[in-house]
């Protein structure tokens, strides 16, 4: 453990001030923004690349899949954006 964790690892969460606590809290939201992030690009990356490409391995995508790769991100991009479009129009009830 390097010793950021470690003297993270320490730290008494009943003996920060308000300020602190609002700062920790806010900083483990991003964190986790983040986490999720990488998750849904990950998940991204794994589904078009098993739907589009056939060839593991085999240098440069092909004239079909790198079509194939652009059209699936697009079509994940358009369906997110579709879902928070629909979840703003919902909060904003």
């Amino acid at each position: 453990m390097d010793s950021l964790s470690s003297s993270a690892a320490d730290i008494d969460p009943s003996k920060l001030s308000p300020a602190e606590r609002q700062d920790l809290q806010q900083f483990a939201m991003a964190e986790s923004q983040k986490a999720r992030l990488q998750g849904s690009i990950h998940n991204l990356t794994d589904v078009c690349f098993r739907k589009c490409v056939s060839k593991i391995g085999s240098g440069p995508l092909d004239k079909y899949e790198e079509p194939c790769v652009k059209n699936c991100v697009d079509r994940f991009m358009d369906a997110n954006v579709a879902v928070l479009r629909h979840l703003e129009s919902l909060r904003t009830r």
